[in-house]
Order: structure tokens, then C-alpha cells, then sequence
């Protein structure tokens, strides 16, 4: 028989728990604009990832301190960028890994036209642009050690050995 849920919370309002108020979310009306294709969002590196499918297509990010990295992260490979960059003149790679060419490509937050280029980069997701979008990598179970073979060498029974 199901447990009934209560309905109640389970702290009443005048409780001496302080609430840890929940963190904005940057640039929010790029979620809005892709509403239609059901994004989730996953907090990752002090950022918010966003997945469409099996997809992680932008990362939001707006750190306090001024920061060149500030804006929304398009997820997309090397031999897209040209093609992006015709559509989005002011994209650039993510400076903070220090490469000069990465994967992750930034509309910074400072550009002039910041907004309109995050709502193309949006536009394009929802009509599945293929330029944009990477299905990540498996993660490792966090069992992975008790699952793994086992490393240790079998030792050769020696003649003494059978016989036990």
C-alpha cells in the first residue's frame, strides 16, 4: 500500500531553517526562446547547461566579476565555426581554457549585439541546425572501480598446489 504524501510542507513557515534562495538564471530569455523544444537545464561549472534532446547545445554564463567569457556558450566543432561566425561576426572561442581554437564558442555578453544573437543561435537550434549540438560523452558509473576487470595477475599453480 503507497505511503499517503502529505500535504503539508515539512517545515512549517515560521521555522528557524534558513532557505538558500535559488540563483538567477543567466540570460533567461534565451530559455524562453526555446521553449518549444523542451530545453532542461543543468547547472555545470557555476553555469547553466542546456540540453534539447540528447544534446547539450548552450552553457549560460554571467559570473560576477567583469569577465570576457560572460554570454551564452554554443556548443558546436571546429568545422562549423566559419560558417557560424558569417551568421554571428562577434562569436570567439571560450578564452577561459586557454586555447586558441575550442569546441565551445562564446557570444559575449558585451556585445553590441548580444541579444539578437542569442536569439538567432536559438532560432537555429529549434529548426535543429546541425551546426549546433553535441551529444556528450558517457559518464563513467561512480562504481566504475568494483566494475572494472580486475588488474591482478593469476599466479601459476605450482605442483605442491594441486594437490590441496
Amino acid at each position: 500500500m503507497p505511503i499517503p504524501r502529505r500535504k503539508t510542507p515539512s517545515t512549517p513557515p515560521d521555522s528557524t531553517f534558513p532557505i538558500k534562495p535559488r540563483k538567477a538564471i543567466p540570460h533567461e530569455f534565451v530559455l524562453d526562446a526555446l521553449a518549444t523544444v523542451s530545453p532542461r537545464t543543468n547547472p555545470m561549472f557555476g553555469c547553466l547547461a542546456v540540453y534539447v534532446g540528447n544534446k547539450i547545445v548552450l552553457i549560460l554564463r554571467d559570473k560576477r566579476q567583469p569577465d570576457a567569457d560572460n554570454g551564452v556558450w554554443l556548443a558546436t566543432s571546429e568545422e562549423h565555426h566559419e560558417s557560424l561566425r558569417r551568421e554571428f561576426p562577434n562569436m570567439r572561442s571560450v578564452q577561459v581554457f586557454r586555447k586558441k581554437v575550442t569546441g565551445w564558442q562564446v557570444l559575449p555578453v558585451d556585445a553590441p549585439d548580444f541579444e539578437e544573437a542569442a536569439l538567432r543561435a536559438c532560432e537555429l537550434i529549434v529548426a535543429r541546425d546541425p551546426r549546433i549540438g553535441k551529444v556528450p560523452k558517457p559518464r563513467r558509473a561512480s562504481g566504475s572501480r568494483a566494475t572494472a576487470p580486475s588488474r591482478s595477475v593469476k599466479k601459476p599453480l605450482r605442483a605442491t598446489d594441486e594437490h590441496r
